[in-house]
Parts: structure tokens; sequence; C-alpha cells
């Protein structure tokens, strides 16, 4: 790994025009880490949020140079846009003291962390969804070559792969976020996607140490709390992680959960025993240990901000992931005037700072930009329909009607209504469904009904569904919250027209509150190609693949 990015730092440099013939006095390669005061040093450790619309209010700390990190937001702008966003965010780190380039990271992890519209880049299939396809090169194919579109926007980090293994059904966060609930598969999925975006020139951070896999509560809003005996959280959550960092993972992110049977007062956050002891010393990781989010309730509610940025370093956290919410100079100048108070605090600081100016040499960030990949729109689409192919599942056809053959007379048109359950970000990638079907010469009905529905809803998908010779429907529900209104609208719908495929579009979690549903689909999420997928076998044009990564609860 430090050959590859050594090799990728070299390239970079010459192909900088000009670069050895004309080297500027004051440039970043020049200047030493022992140049850099405390304050700077701070800054290195220290990650901010911005999006388009509010990363002006971090300029001033990042002219200063007490800000190392951008984590790019999630937000409604096009690629061309996140490309100004990080040129503003890097010429302001330019005119810092001694202008040390920014670290830009994503969270590009397809799933939940993903809308078709945000950012300009293409969807990314859930980890769920690969895993159900089961193709490791095909997996590493796609991170490489989205890894490609990262670089060609200046991103260096991605908060990518998640190797929670997701084994409680219940858990209310991860979901198809995971690769499921076998560690073995978790593992091996795992490092081809890690592998695929080292190949693109893309650090990968696995998260989220040591596995969120096993919870009740969302950390986001609560505390959660893993009673896994020592044994099992080795054998079963951090048995992926091991084998990450054996493999040469760079990053790992903490969770905000706590381990009683490996600290029973700290979050992993802010637990020496599990971020020294155990990643450190017993795991042997020599990597950045970042911090998930230090905005959500499961850290807040020990600490503020400031004060939990402080705690998180003093465990042996390098990289502090401080949030949207925080007020910049303030959070700042707290976290700095603890540091400076503390021999321990300062001497943490150097650590981790030194870590991460490294880092940026090694990447050749200290020479200039990187060079940007060519674009890779057509060969990543054919990808995502390969891997859309081989994952959807037919989780049970009980009265075998795929592939489904309609009863109709000679010289008319079968009808299929198809009615589903989605947020409208998604409603452009619905129209693929249709597709298979007009080109059998089959007349399509489609109504898209809010996610959670109400009774206009309701009464326009049976207006859909009255007379057609098939009912299709899909579900779309996060991680394990059911969402009533939906639920029970499916239950009429089903119990009306018999004569149905139920699709589950995003957590196959969801398949057990539907037990009259006969035939199920599971895509793992919900993009054009897999519903195109999934017509084509309802048609028999094509035969399901997909293998269902995870144990289904028993049904309601």
């Amino acid at each position: 790994m430090r050959k590859h990015l050594l090799l990728l730092s070299l390239l970079a440099f010459s192909l900088l025009p000009g670069a050895a013939q004309t080297p500027q006095p004051q440039q970043p390669a020049e200047i030493q880490f022992e140049d850099l005061s405390l304050a700077e040093k701070l800054g290195q450790t220290l990650v901010v949020f911005a999006d388009v619309d509010s990363a002006e209010i971090f300029r001033p700390l990042i002219e200063s140079g007490k800000v190392g990190g951008v984590l790019i937001q999630w937000g409604n702008y096009s690629l061309e846009q996140t490309k100004q966003l990080i040129d503003t965010l890097q010429s302001w780190a330019q005119k810092s003291p001694h202008q040390v380039p920014l670290l830009i990271a994503i969270d590009y992890e397809g799933g939940t962390v993903y809308t078709p519209i945000t950012l300009g880049f293409d969807y990314l299939p859930t980890n769920m969804m690969l895993a159900a396809a089961g193709d490791e090169d095909g997996t590493a194919s796609i991170a490489y070559l989205a890894g490609l579109e990262l670089r060609r926007a200046g991103i260096h980090i991605n908060f990518s792969p998640v190797l929670d293994v997701n084994s409680n059904p219940h858990n209310p966060i991860i979901g198809v976020r995971s690769f499921g609930s076998d560690p073995a598969n978790v593992t091996k999925m795992g490092l081809s996607l890690m592998n695929g975006f080292k190949a693109a020139g893309i650090i990968s951070v696995v998260k989220h140490f040591p596995g969120h896999g096993d919870t009740a509560e969302d950390s986001h809003y609560q505390v959660p709390v893993v009673k896994a005996s020592d044994k099992e959280l080795r054998q079963t959550h951090i048995a992926p992680f091991q084998q990450a960092i054996e493999n040469g993972v760079r990053g790992v992110m903490t969770g905000h959960v706590l381990y009683p049977a490996l600290d029973n007062k700290n979050i992993a956050t802010f637990s020496r025993p599990i971020l020294q002891d155990l990643l450190r010393t017993q795991l042997g990781f020599q990597g950045l240990i970042i911090t998930d989010s230090l905005d959500m309730k499961a850290a807040t509610r020990f600490c503020t901000i400031a004060d939990c940025a402080v705690r998180s370093l003093a465990a042996g956290a390098d990289w502090v992931l401080l949030g949207r919410y925080i007020k910049p100079q303030t959070t700042f100048n707290r976290i700095y005037k603890q540091v400076e108070g503390s021999a321990s605090g300062r001497a943490r600081v150097e650590e981790s700072a030194r870590k991460i100016f490294n880092l940026k040499k090694e990447l050749g960030l200290l020479n200039g930009p990187r060079p940007e990949p060519a674009p890779i729109d057509k060969a990543y689409r054919a990808e995502l329909e390969k891997i859309s192919d081989q994952a959807v599942t037919l989780v049970r056809d009980r009265k075998q009607l795929l592939p489904f053959n309609p009863q109709v007379q000679r010289g008319q048109a079968p009808t299929v209504c198809a009615v589903f359950f989605a947020p409208a970000r998604f409603a452009d990638q619905l129209m693929s469904f249709s597709r298979p079907f007009l080109e059998k010469g089959w007349q399509v009905r489609s109504y898209n009904a809010a996610l959670t529905p109400r009774a206009i809803d309701a009464r326009r998908a049976q207006e859909c569904a009255d007379g057609a010779d098939l009912l299709v429907v899909t579900s779309l529900q996060w991680a394990d919250k059911t969402n009533i209104n939906q639920k029970n609208t499916i239950h009429s719908l089903f119990k009306q027209y018999p004569r149905n495929v139920f699709i589950s579009t995003m957590s196959p979690y969801d398949i057990p509150n539907y037990p009259e549903a006969d035939t199920v689909l599971a895509t793992y999420g919900l993009n054009k190609y897999v519903l195109q997928t999934a017509a084509n076998i309802i048609l028999g044009n094509l035969q399901p693949q997909g293998q269902l990564p995870v144990e289904l609860p028993e049904e309601d």
C-alpha cells in the first residue's frame, strides 16, 4: 500500500507542468512539520463539515491553518458545483500561514447515505446489494471506477466500506449499509470494495469500530449498548476490521457505542482500552483513527463538542469529526485551551498531526493537486447494470407465478400496474421499470405513492390496480423502521388484488411484514438498474441470481 501511494505521489508531481523547472521559493512542499505552530498542528486533527451553502463560515479558520480536513456534505448540487466547492476550500487553505492543503473526505457508501441527485456522483450500490450479487471482482471494479470520479472532484478519503456485521435484524441505522449478517461475507466483500478504492488512489476508512451491527438504537439519537461477550465481539464483529487492518487499510472510524465487555464506562470513541489497547496494540493498526461525528447524541450526551474532541484525542483518535453544528472559532478556541494546558494533550496532538501531515505528503498534496483521471461514465454504468442483474433476489415464489404469463384474449395487450412507495427524489429512477413491459407490448400503469401514504394515495393505487392483469407493489423501509401507513396500505392492496408481485426496494427486513405476499423480490436499493432487472425477472427475460445476505426474522 505504501509503495502504491508513493508511486501515485511521484506520478502526481511528475505530471505538474514545469514542476521540476521552476520551483517556487515558498511552496508547501518545502514546509517541515516542525514549522507548524501548536494551533496549526491541532488544526490538522480537526475536520469540519461543509457544503455549498455553509462553507463560508469556515473560511477564517481554514485561512488561519486551524482546519486539516473537510467532510463534504450531501446537497442538491451538481458535480461541477462540488468541484468548485472543493477548489474554493483549497484556495482558502493556500492562504494559511504554511499553505498546508486540506484532506477532503466524503461519506460515499451507497445505501441510505445517498440520494440520486446529490453532489453529481452516480448511484453507488448499497453494500447489501453488492453482497447479494457476490461478485468480488465486480465490486472492486465498481469501487475503482467510482473512486476515479471522486478523484476528479478533488476528494482524497472515502468513509467506506461499512464493516458492521448486521447480526441484529432490529438495527435501526445500519441495515443495507452492511454487507450482511455473515462475518466472512462482510470481510470478503468489504476487502473487495476497499481494494477497488485503493487502486483508484482513494483512501478507505472502515467503520464503525468495533462494530455497530448488533445495536438496537441509533447512535445519532441514543447511546447504543452492545452486550456481546469479548469472544463474540472478536469472532463476529471485530473480525472484518482485523482482516482489513492486515490488508493495509489506512483509516478506521470509531463507533459511538458502549461495549461493556471491552470498556464498561466509555463509548468506543472515548475509550483508551478500545482504541489503544485493542485497536493499536492487539490488532496492530498504525493508520488514522477517525471519530464518527461528534455532534451525534451518543457523544454529546457526555460532553460538549469541544470537550468530546479533547476526550477522543486523549483516547487515541487522530482525526476528529466536529460535525455540522458548531461555532467554528469558539469551538477551536475551547479545544485549543485544553490541549495547550496539558502536556499529554500536546503530545497527542503532535503525534496525530504528524500522521496527517505525512499522509498529505505521501499523497503528493504538498506538491500541488493530483492529476485528474478521465471520465468513466460508460464503464461505470455497464458495471452497475451487471451488478444489478446479479443482485436482485427471488426470496420466494410459492405459487410459481414467475415468469408471469398473462391470460389474455388474442389481440389484447396485458396490463401491469406498478405501485411504488418511494420519496419524490427517486421519481426519475422508477421509470425504467416500465421499459421491459413496454418492449413486450404490455400496457403499463404506475403510481408513485408517498412514502407515508394518505387516503388519496390508497385510492389512486386502487384505481391503478383495478382491471390490471398483474399488480406489482414496492415497499421502501430504512433499516428496521416500519412505516405503519405504508404497511397497512400494502396489506389492503394485497387483499384486494391477490395476483401480485411484491418488491422490497431497500431493507429486506421489511419482508416479514407481508407474509401474504406469495412472490417476493428484493433489490436492496432503489435505482433504475435494479428496477429494470426486477421487471426482466418478472417477465422471464432474466433468471434471478441474487442470494439473500441476511437471515430474516420470522414473519409477523
